[in-house]
This record gives C-alpha cells, structure tokens and sequence, in this order.
C-alpha cells in the first residue's frame, strides 16, 4: 500500500500538517503508519475524506467529542446526527441572541429615560375611492401605536375598533420589559374574544392588529394580519412585520416570487386575523427605539398600491408627522385608493 508522507497528505486534503497532528493525538484520524526511529507520521490515500469531513464538522464549529461519534456512523446516520446538532446550535444561538436583545435594551435603556422622550404622532383613517365603508381604525397617543383593518362586512369596523381598545389599558400601566410583553399577550387575547363575541351564524368579523406600545425607549410589537409596521433610521427604511397571508406563505415555501405575490388575486386572503381560526397567533417581539426614530403603522390600503421606494421618499422628505400622513394618504389616492386606508406616523423625540 502506498502511503503519503504529513506533508504530502496536508496538501492532498487542505489541511495543515498542524492539524493533522491534533486530530492524531485526540485519537480522531491517527496515521496509517509511524516510522519507529524518526516518529514520522505516514497516511493513506483513502484516509482522505475522513480528514476533510474532520475538518469540515471543525470549521461547522461541532465540539472534537461529537465529531468522534459522527465519524463513527454511517453516512445517512451521520448526516441526521449532524443535523441534529445543528438544530440544537441554532435553538441555543436564537436563545442566546435573545438574551442579548434583552441587555442591549436595558443598557439602553438606562440613558434615556421615560421623561425625555416622547412621540410625536398624527393620524389618518380614510374610507378610499371604491368603499362605501371604513372598516379601518388608526390610533395614536403617547405610549400607543396601533392600526387595525377589519373585515368580513359592516361588523369588520366594530371588530377593528374592539381590537384596539383592548390595548389602551397598556397606555396607563408601567410593566417591566419581560411583563410588557406578557401584558400584551393577553391584552391581545382580550381583543380576540371581544371579536369573536360579534360573531352570528350569518356573519363572523375578523380584523388584523398592528400596534407598538411604549415604555421609554422600549417598544414592544404585536402583530397579527398584514396591516404592517415600518421603521425609518439614519435614512433607512425597514419593515417590522412580516403578512400572515396565504400568498405570503407560498412566497415563504418558495412556490411564488415576491414579485408573483404583489398581482396575485388572493393576495389579501389571511391566513392570521383576530376573530378567524381555533385561537389568535400574534408575533410578539422588543425592541430598542432611538431619539430621531420615524414609525410608520399602516393597513393594507397604504402598503398594497404605494411602492416601498414611495413611502421611504414620503417619510424621508416630510419634516414632521402630519405632514408624512398628508403625503402617504396623497399617495394612496393617486394609486386609486381602492380599499379603506389607515396609517399612524410617530417621530420619537429627545
């Protein structure tokens, strides 16, 4: 059998003679052979894809204890040990990141409190060109955010003004960031029954909720439907919420473009609303606001005939809120406006 010299087995596998020795002395890939006099290590050509599988779990950052027992298996069974370990890695990395989350908004936290900053907001809730009814509901104050486009007939008003409301008692409470978003959870349930509570055998309302509650520079996101949250920092806009629609979720399974999805004819049908299904799934999240921070808040009536580039132009140019909702609305009705429209913006002010 023809064995190849440390150096000539480095350079046929890209690794380093350095690390071969490593994986010899952990008992990983020892050496064919061992000249008994100069203590010169020998491979064999067929050592080879051990050697780089070794190295490639090494660079995946899997522990050498694992990757002992990985070798050891069989290629199918390696494969499902392997990404086994993965999904572990990646739940304790979303962990971790959430625990980072948490400390960089309290260490933010502590510079800035509660009296020195405020937001300054302005509101529109129009009924459009094409609809009889608004069946929208847009709300702002000091330490709420929310907009909520109801559906389903003339109930779908009633059910997006209880969506709301159910909300406002977040306005008057001082939670701690972890009990913000345990609040919000069930306020969220409360605006959940209440309209489900509007339900007949002829009619079952239903309505989505966007909205961000504040505790100084803390916010804390909920959002159910695809009314929609943006945010605009340093010149940058960026989207907070992701559409809980069906058209949506082929776009995630990758059977439609984003593109394909914008002209689809079921691009509105939810697949997530308060007041539809067994129970309300909400996306709850927190983040950190910053002085200078611009949020936009906006049913589909906005989002779906405006183009991205024309909302950041509208909330870039716009010297305050009133007049960014004044050209987002604008906007709307030169695109038609064929549904209701509801936007919120909110400057964050030292």
């Amino acid at each position: 059998m023809r064995l190849l010299t440390i150096g000539a087995f480095a350079r046929a596998t890209g690794l380093s003679a350095k690390a071969l020795r490593i994986y010899d002395d952990c008992g990983l890939l020892p050496p064919a052979a061992v000249d008994p006099h100069s203590g010169y290590r020998y491979y064999a050509p067929e050592q080879a894809d051990r050697a780089r599988l070794i190295a490639g779990l090494r660079r995946a950052g899997m522990p050498l204890a694992e990757i002992r027992t990985v070798c050891g298996l069989p290629p199918a069974a390696a494969a499902e040990a392997l990404d086994a370990w993965w999904r572990r890695v990646s739940a304790d990395t979303a962990a971790r990141g959430r625990a980072v989350a948490l400390l960089v908004d309290t260490l933010s936290e502590r510079g800035t409190t509660m009296s020195e900053t405020i937001f300054r907001y302005a509101t529109r809730c129009e009924t459009g060109t094409v609809r009889d009814s608004n069946e929208d509901t847009a709300y702002a104050s000091a330490a709420l955010l929310a907009v909520a486009d109801g559906v389903r007939g003339p109930a779908g008003s009633t059910a997006s003004a209880e969506a709301v409301d159910a909300l406002r008692p977040l306005e008057q409470t001082d939670e701690s960031q972890a009990d913000l978003l345990a609040a919000l959870a069930d306020a969220v349930s409360r605006a959940d029954r209440a309209v489900r509570a509007h339900a007949t055998d002829a009619d079952q309302p239903a309505t989505t909720l966007t909205a961000l509650v504040r505790r100084g520079t803390r916010l804390a996101l909920v959002h159910v439907g695809d009314s929609r949250a943006y945010l605009l920092r340093g010149g940058e806009l960026s989207r907070l919420t992701q559409d809980h629609t069906y058209v949506q979720t082929l776009v995630d399974q990758g059977r439609l473009t984003p593109a394909e999805a914008g002209s689809h004819p079921q691009r509105a049908l939810l697949a997530r609303a308060l007041g539809a299904g067994a129970e309300v799934e909400a996306d709850l999240a927190l983040r950190t606001a910053l002085p200078g921070d611009r949020y936009l808040l906006c049913s589909d009536g906005l989002s779906a005939v405006v183009e991205p580039g024309a909302l950041h132009a509208a909330l870039t140019e716009a010297d305050d809120p009133e007049s960014a909702v004044e050209r987002l609305v604008e906007l709307a009705y030169a695109a038609g406006a064929p549904d209701n429209i509801a936007c919120v913006v909110a400057d964050l002010a030292a």
